[in-house]
């Protein structure tokens, strides 16, 4: 277990899947947590009652990642709340798949919108109070921790996906360009780089043997992933353990990204 004792984490789309799970385990390491949902307040709030069970305390607050007065709001509310923010995990995400020649400009421009320009809005809105609030001794030893949530699909092509693999190539370059611009400030941004999760997000890819059989052929390490994977991860970015950790994007993908098709065709 890593020491988040003292600190306080706002996680983005924490309702369900990923983001619950990371709330759920930032919690567990010690840290207070702010949660944000857009749309399920119910299971928001149960996320919410799970990590006051574990004695840390919750906020739930629902807010539209890509409305810059939402994502104000959210940090301003957090910071009022408990009296600091040390840790930011931009995971709110959607997808909206259909085939380049068929896709809108809505489909492309929600996806932007929420995946990209809502970690924008969050992460400029997290710099600005972990600059003020700076280094706080004993509890952490660096200003503040960013974690923008990315996807092997910010390194694999994606037909069928456009919209969502430009989003995230675009995390990519959004986190190491502002990483290298905090870092004087004592502030870590870095990146989680998801394979295939199991989530509500993809359940056609897992939820029958048939699915899962092809799925698994991506994977080298043979299993799919799950939530508590990438929570376990968030962790110790999150933590002073990774301290001189700066700009990388860490894929917890089971090998996804070694492209498991050249293994035996070289």
């Amino acid at each position: 277990m890593a020491d988040l004792s003292g600190t306080v984490a706002l996680v983005t789309g924490a309702s369900r899947g990923m983001g619950a799970a990371i709330a759920r385990r930032l919690a567990r390491d010690g840290a207070d947590i702010a949660l944000t949902y857009s749309a399920s307040p119910e299971k928001a709030e149960g996320v919410g009652r799970e990590i006051e069970a574990l004695g840390r305390r919750a906020l739930v607050l629902q807010a539209d990642s890509a409305d810059p007065a939402a994502a104000s709001g959210a940090v301003d509310r957090t910071a009022a709340e408990f009296g600091r923010l040390d840790i930011l995990v931009a995971n709110a995400g959607v997808q909206r798949d259909v085939h380049f020649v068929d896709m809108t400009l809505a489909d492309w421009s929600t996806v932007i919108a929420i995946n990209l320009t809502g970690q924008f809005l969050c992460c400029r809105e997290a710099v600005r109070a972990m600059s003020r609030q700076g280094v706080t001794e004993g509890v952490s030893k660096a200003a503040g921790k960013i974690i923008c949530m990315s996807s092997v699909h910010e390194v694999i092509p994606w037909g069928g996906h456009v919209n969502y693999a430009s989003s995230k190539g675009g995390i990519q370059m959004m986190m190491k360009s502002l990483a290298q611009e905090v870092a004087p400030h004592r502030i870590r941004v870095n990146s989680i780089a998801p394979g295939a999760i199991r989530t509500p997000i993809n359940k056609a890819a897992w939820d029958s043997p048939e699915a899962l059989k092809t799925l698994l052929e991506l994977v080298p390490y043979g299993r799919i992933g799950e939530s508590e994977d990438i929570g376990r991860a968030a962790v110790w970015l999150a933590s002073d353990d990774s301290d001189y950790v700066v700009g990388t994007t860490l894929f917890v993908d089971g090998g996804m990204t070694l492209y498991p098709g050249f293994a035996d065709n070289g």
